[in-house]
C-alpha cells in the first residue's frame, strides 16, 4: 500500500528516517515516497492494460512538480483545472496530447493558452463555456477537441463537498443540455466534439457508481446516434485512511472494463488520490500537552492550514509516532490540535494513543493527496516544506516558506 514501515523503533520513508529528514529540513514537513507514488501508478495502468489507457493524474491533488515529473516520466498525463495548473504541467514536462483540461469556470487567458499549448482535449462544462473556447480558437486559427462533460445525476456514498455527479452540484451538464450540445455542434466551426466526460465524486470506495454513470452516459450516446472517440470516466477511487476497505485497482478495472470494450470507445482516466494519498504523509512536532477538565489535548505545530482535510471534510488520518517509546507510557484520549485560533483547527479527535513528549514527532499519513495543494498562509503562517524520497535518498522539492514570502508583492501606502 505504502512504502512507509518502522525498523526497529524508527518510521522510515523507504530507505531513510523519517526523523533524519526532520531534524535537517524542519517541521512542519511534506514527505513524499517516489516509488509509492510510481507503485499506484502502475497498478492502475496495468489493471487497464488491455484497452491502453490515458491515466492522467489529477494536478490538483498533489501538485508538487517533483511528484508531477516523475508520474509524467512514468507515461502519464496531467487532468488539470486552472491555468497555473497548466503552468506547473508544462515546467513538468508534461505532453500536449496528454493533457486534460476541466473546470467550470475556465477564463479566456487560460484558454487561449491551453491551445497555444495544443493540450488534446477541454472538458466543457456549460454551453457559454463552448462557445467561448469556439471564439478562442477561431482567432488563434485553430480547431480544438473538447469531451462534453455529463453530469450523469448519480449519487455516491462519499462527503457531500466532494460529490461531483448529483443533478444539484456546479459541475458538468444534464442530458437535455449534452444533447442540445451535441445537435447544434455544427455551429462551432472551431471545435470538434470528440468525446464525452464524467466525473461524479472523490473517495468512492465501491465501483457500482461508476457502472451506473457510465450506462447511462453510454446509454445516453446509443440512444441518440452520437459518435465520439473517447470516454473519460474521470477519478474518484477511494484509499485506506482509516478501516475503509476500498475497491483494488484490479477489482475497479474488472468492473469497468467489460462496459468500455463494449463501447469501442478510447479511455481516459484521472485518478488523484489513488496515487498521492498514501504516499505522502505530514510530519509535525509536539509542543505541549494541556488539560482542560476532562478533556486531553496535543498541541503540534501543523495546523489546519497546513493540512485541512479534518477541518473541512471531517477526514480520518491516522497518526503515528515517528519514533516509537522506548517504554510503556500512559495511554489516554486526546484531540490533536494546532496553533491557529479556530475552534476547527485540528487534524484529529478523541484520538487514543501513548502520550508524547514535548519535541516529539508525529506523522499525519496518507496526506499526500489534498495535503499541500489545499494549504494556505492563514494566520500569516508560512508553509511546510516538502522533500521527496528515493529509495536511500532525498531531496527537498519546495522549500520552506519565510515571512518574506508572506508578504511578497504587498506594498504599504
Amino acid at each position: 500500500m505504502h512504502r512507509f514501515k518502522y525498523i526497529g523503533r524508527s518510521l522510515f520513508c523507504e530507505k531513510v528516517k523519517v526523523s533524519d529528514i526532520a531534524a535537517k529540513v524542519g517541521t512542519p514537513l511534506y514527505v513524499y515516497s517516489r516509488n509509492t507514488l510510481l507503485d499506484h501508478y502502475a497498478k492502475i495502468k496495468e489493471a487497464f492494460a488491455s484497452v491502453s489507457p490515458l491515466i492522467c493524474f489529477s494536478v490538483k491533488s498533489n501538485s508538487n512538480l517533483s511528484v508531477l515529473r516523475a508520474l509524467v516520466k512514468a507515461g502519464a498525463g496531467v487532468d488539470i483545472v486552472s491555468g497555473g495548473e497548466l503552468y506547473r504541467a508544462k515546467l513538468a514536462g508534461a505532453p500536449p496530447e496528454r493533457v486534460v483540461y476541466a473546470g467550470v469556470g475556465k477564463r479566456r487567458d487560460e484558454i487561449m493558452d491551453a491551445i497555444r499549448y495544443g493540450i488534446l482535449f477541454f472538458n466543457v462544462e456549460s454551453e457559454e463555456e463552448l462557445t467561448l473556447v469556439n471564439a478562442c480558437a477561431a482567432s488563434l486559427g485553430k480547431k480544438v477537441n473538447v469531451a462534453v462533460r455529463i453530469n450523469p445525476d448519480v449519487d455516491v456514498s462519499t462527503h457531500d463537498y466532494i460529490k461531483t455527479g448529483k443533478g444539484q452540484t456546479k459541475f458538468g451538464v444534464n442530458f437535455d443540455t449534452a444533447k442540445r450540445i451535441f445537435r447544434s455542434s455544427w455551429k462551432y466551426r472551431n471545435i470538434a466534439i470528440r468525446g464525452v466526460h464524467i466525473h461524479i465524486g472523490s473517495q468512492i470506495l465501491n465501483p457500482q457508481p461508476f457502472r451506473r454513470a457510465i450506462k447511462k452516459v453510454l446509454g445516453f450516446l446509443d440512444k441518440n446516434s452520437l459518435l465520439v472517440e473517447y470516454l473519460n470516466i474521470g477519478g474518484g477511487m477511494g484509499v485506506v485512511y482509516s478501516l475503509e476497505k476500498p475497491q483494488t485497482a484490479t477489482g475497479f478495472a474488472g468492473k469497468i472494463l467489460p462496459l468500455v470494450r463494449k463501447s469501442n470507445l478510447k479511455l481516459i482516466l484521472e485518478p488523484g488520490r489513488f496515487i498521492a494519498a498514501n504516499s505522502g504523509i505530514l510530519v509535525t512536532m509536539v509542543l505541549f500537552r494541556k488539560k482542560n477538565g476532562q478533556k486531553r489535548f496535543i498541541i503540534v505545530d501543523g495546523a489546519m492550514n497546513d493540512l485541512i482535510r479534518p477541518s473541512l471534510y471531517e477526514a480520518y488520518h491516522e497518526i503515528l509516532p515517528v519514533t516509537k517509546p522506548r517504554r510503556r507510557a500512559s495511554v489516554a484520549r486526546y484531540d490533536i490540535v494546532g496553533p491557529v485560533c479556530e475552534t476547527g483547527d485540528f487534524l484529529a479527535k478523541n484520538r487514543k494513543m501513548t502520550e508524547p513528549a514535548s519535541g516529539d514527532l508525529l506523522a499525519v499519513m496518507g496526506s499526500g493527496a489534498y495535503g499541500y495543494s489545499m494549504s494556505s498562509n492563514y494566520n500569516s503562517r508560512p508553509r511546510a516544506a516538502e522533500v521527496i524520497v528515493d529509495g536511500n535518498k532525498f531531496f527537498v522539492v519546495k522549500k520552506r516558506e519565510t515571512y518574506g514570502d508572506l508578504v511578497r508583492g504587498e506594498t504599504i501606502r
